[in-house]
């Protein structure tokens, strides 16, 4: 009984099994089970996310050995060294230039095609399934079909070009092409996941809102300014959110078509990162890459729902 009453006043007046439930629902929230839902996911978030990105910051401040495991605690002199390389500074180029090419050509000409896509008339859905087809396709398989467009004997390319009696064109070895090159790629690589997604957005926008602007006597591009592109813009923000991330870490069509060449000219920040821990092995001063790049997409984003999200009308 005095245990009892010992364990009662230290728990404010409550039995220990009542104070240990109030403690629980504190730390868990009203509805615990909510977290066993959620456990999968934090677990995948955790091994697959959190822990290689913990981990790169660490390996960013030390020499590694080839298998990757730290050797040397370096500090900073990682960061030092990649500030000060040439070829950092080019790639750092070459994917600004790579984002300023495919961002906005890739929503500029999504967004023509949903809007003609968004039209009423016979035989539209043939369309639609055509201008979204390119989301079906792997990277591998689009780089190798463009990989013959740009073949500069027999590319569909350079015969258009001699048809005009202009001279063809080495779409992938020259490197005042290349970047160009595959930046023409990856816009019709994106090209069918925006139009799908800018034209649901479209579908979302209220019948009536075109209604009364024709009764009013409104043309299609006062309605395009003042309905369309307002009611639109969420989707918009989200798009070019989404394809700038994209941008910044595209891989797979460089390392098909160009291998970062011809003079390091298409060689952009995560195909660096690549050689640098694939083929160098040298993980210390890739991760401080890697570090470098993921505070330059934070830095972006952040910039985006600081100045574009003001822009945007949720209704």
């Amino acid at each position: 009984m005095a245990m009892e009453r010992a364990q009662v006043e230290r728990t404010g007046g409550l039995p220990a099994t009542v104070a240990r439930e109030k403690l629980f629902r504190r730390i868990l929230g009203r509805q615990p089970a909510a977290w066993l839902y959620l456990m999968p996911s934090l677990i995948l978030f955790a091994v697959f996310v959190f822990y290689p990105l913990f981990k790169t910051i660490y390996l960013s401040f030390f020499l590694s050995d080839m298998k990757g495991l730290p050797t040397v605690f370096i500090g900073l002199d990682n960061y030092v060294r990649l500030f000060s390389s040439p070829e950092f500074i080019q790639s750092a180029g070459s994917t600004l230039l790579f984002v300023l090419y495919t961002v906005p050509a890739t929503i500029i000409i999504a967004l023509i095609l949903a809007l003609l896509a968004n039209e009423k008339l016979k035989g539209i859905g043939f369309f639609r399934t055509i201008f979204s087809s390119s989301m079906g396709i792997s990277v591998a398989a689009s780089s190798v079909v463009w990989l013959f467009i740009f073949n500069p004997s027999a590319g569909i390319l350079n015969r258009i070009l001699s048809l005009f009696g202009l001279r063809g064109i080495n779409w992938l070895a020259d490197p005042n092409w290349a970047l160009f090159s595959v930046s023409l790629t990856t816009i019709w690589l994106h090209l069918g996941f925006t139009f799908l997604i800018l034209l649901g957005g479209l579908q979302n926008i209220d019948e009536h809102l075109y209604e009364s602007a024709n009764i009013e006597g409104a043309g299609y591009f006062y309605q395009l300014r003042r309905i369309t592109l307002p009611m639109l813009s969420p989707t918009l923000f989200f798009v070019i959110t989404v394809s700038m991330i994209d941008a910044f870490q595209t891989f797979g069509q460089i390392d098909l078509l160009t291998k970062g060449g011809p003079g390091n000219s298409t060689n952009l920040i995560v195909y660096s990162i690549y050689q640098k821990a694939f083929i160098n092995f040298d993980f210390g001063s890739a991760s401080s890459a890697v570090v470098v790049l993921f505070f330059c997409i934070l830095l972006v984003t952040a910039l985006q729902f600081k100045f574009g999200e003001r822009k945007v009308h949720y209704q």
